[in-house]
């Protein structure tokens, strides 16, 4: 569970929409660092190597989701590029232009460490997935288990999809890890 106050969330936030925008605009990112305003403890959070994914909506359809699971950037540097790269690099999308940045909604999941889990603990809307087997790894957020009302066998079964799997590849050797990630949206700001 990230430690964020408001102030440090809507910080988050506000940093993802700087990256959304200088990509947007084919500009550099900006260069940050958490603002002496935030409390001692918001900003050795937000310097804490994390996991993170930025997701991008538009009219609340899907508009660009990029995520690192790597523990090994600080979270305040991890935020404006998975922005920037939600933006421009999700290859199922084009790339967002200016004219579009007051139609997108920003959201950031700060991910947990991975750990092993097995079917009858997942819990969906709770757990992320990730699935490997070889060179195939997939992986799907909390909440995208949540908006489509999936039970804990589909919630694998999408994810092994996802990996390029068969769909039963979680009961036949791949590697199931769980996570949870701390959802940050435009609206509202979640409170602690």
């Amino acid at each position: 569970m990230l430690l964020l106050s408001n102030a440090a969330r809507r910080w988050l936030l506000d940093l993802a929409r700087a990256g959304l925008a200088a990509a947007a605009r084919q500009q550099p990112l900006p260069d940050s660092q958490p603002p002496p305003e935030l409390s001692l403890t918001d900003r050795e959070e937000l310097r804490r190597p994390r996991g993170a994914f930025v997701s991008l909506h538009k009219q609340g359809q899907l508009r660009g989701c990029v995520g690192h699971i790597g523990f090994d950037v600080p979270l305040f540097r991890l935020v404006p590029e998975m922005a920037r790269a939600a933006a421009r690099e999700d290859s199922r999308f084009d790339p967002i232009g200016s004219d579009e940045l007051a139609d997108i909604d920003v959201e950031v999941s700060v991910l947990s460490p991975f750990f092993p889990i097995r079917q009858d603990e997942v819990l969906p809307g709770v757990h992320g997935l990730m699935v490997r087997q070889g060179a195939h790894h997939g992986l799907l957020l909390p909440q995208v288990a949540s908006s489509h009302n999936w039970d804990s066998v589909r919630f694998l079964q999408e994810t092994c999809r996802k990996a390029g799997l068969p769909t039963d590849a979680w009961q036949h050797g791949a590697e199931v890890k769980a996570f949870t990630a701390d959802i940050i949206n435009e609206s509202p700001v979640h409170p602690l």
